[in-house]
Order: structure tokens, then sequence, then C-alpha cells
């Protein structure tokens, strides 16, 4: 049981309810969300623009989430977004070395391991070393390198949420709730 309880979704203002009716899966985190109608429904839209509308790869998007999930201890993130990342081609030998911390595996390119590295970074110091940053900027765009510190932001404050509140793990959402938030967006 979550130590903040889940939001009594008929007593939400209107546009929050309709945007939580709209979800084709009512998981954990978005009834535990939806204590802050104010910001549900316009994170509901960020989220969704973060896993359907950037211009970062999905497979991806989806190492640098899982990779805040486990450096953050966000299990709940971690459990939805293993599939996810399966579904766009992660593989389970990334997924492991994501989990075991291990970002210079040979199991990624060198792309996909200076992402993860300047990630890892902005998590952990907030601000990357210019050594990093100089190194991603020969590897990505500007546009890129925003969206994967939105991407690390976004998913260390749904951690946060889910952590801090508790919120019990449910079956993944996968491909319904991505489907969903994407549209939302």
């Amino acid at each position: 049981m979550p130590l903040i309880p889940f939001a009594d979704i008929e007593a939400l203002p209107a546009k929050a309810r309709e945007a939580f009716d709209r979800l084709p899966r009512k998981l954990n985190i978005f009834r535990m969300w939806a204590n802050a109608p104010a910001c549900f429904r316009q994170g509901l839209r960020l989220g969704g623009a973060i896993l359907g509308q950037q211009k970062l790869a999905a497979p991806l998007r989806e190492l640098i989430i899982l990779l805040t999930a486990e450096e953050d201890g966000g299990a709940y993130e971690w459990h939805q977004h293993v599939p996810i990342a399966l579904e766009v081609g992660c593989t389970q030998s990334q997924i492991e070395a994501i989990g075991a911390k291990d970002y210079a595996a040979a199991c990624f390119d060198s792309k996909t391991r200076l992402a993860l590295r300047f990630a890892s970074e902005v998590r952990t110091k907030v601000r990357a070393s210019e050594e990093v940053l100089r190194a991603a900027q020969a590897a990505f765009s500007a546009q890129e390198l925003v969206e994967i510190i939105l991407t690390v932001g976004f998913y260390m404050m749904m951690a946060r949420l889910t952590e801090t509140a508790r919120v019990e793990l449910d079956g993944p959402g996968g491909a319904a709730v991505l489907a969903a938030l994407t549209k939302e967006s």
C-alpha cells in the first residue's frame, strides 16, 4: 500500500479526470500523479512528447530512461520500461548492462556509450563535464542533447514520485500506454 493515498479520480477537475479516463491502462503511477491535477494533464503531455515526438532514437531514449531508473533506484520506472525497451529494439544484454551500470559494455556502440556517459553525468553531477559535453556535441545535435537532458530530468522526477510515495508495481503498460501518451501530447 502506498504511503501517500491514490487520488480520488471522481473528485478530480474535469480536464484531469478526462486525461485519466483516456488512459488505456490506469497504472498506479497515474493514480498517484493525479493527486496533483494541475500538473497531471500537462505532465502526461510532456511524457508523451518525450516518448513519441523526440528526434532521439527510441532505443537510445529507453536506455537513458533505464539508466536513470537504475541510478535513482526507480524500481517502478525500470519495471515499466524494460518491456518498452525490448519492444523498440534494445537487447536483453543492453538492459543487463544498464542494470549492472556497465555503460562501456561491448553491446553498446561508441555513440550509445557516449550518450550513456553524458546522461549519467547529467543525472549524477547536474552539470556534465565540459569534456563529455564536447564529445557529445560531436555525435549528437543540440536538439538530441537537450532531449537527453529533459529525459533524464523527467524520469528522475517520476522515480522520486514513485519511490517516495511507495507506489506499488503493477503490470507493465507497454505499447498501450506508450501509444496513448504519444497521442495525448
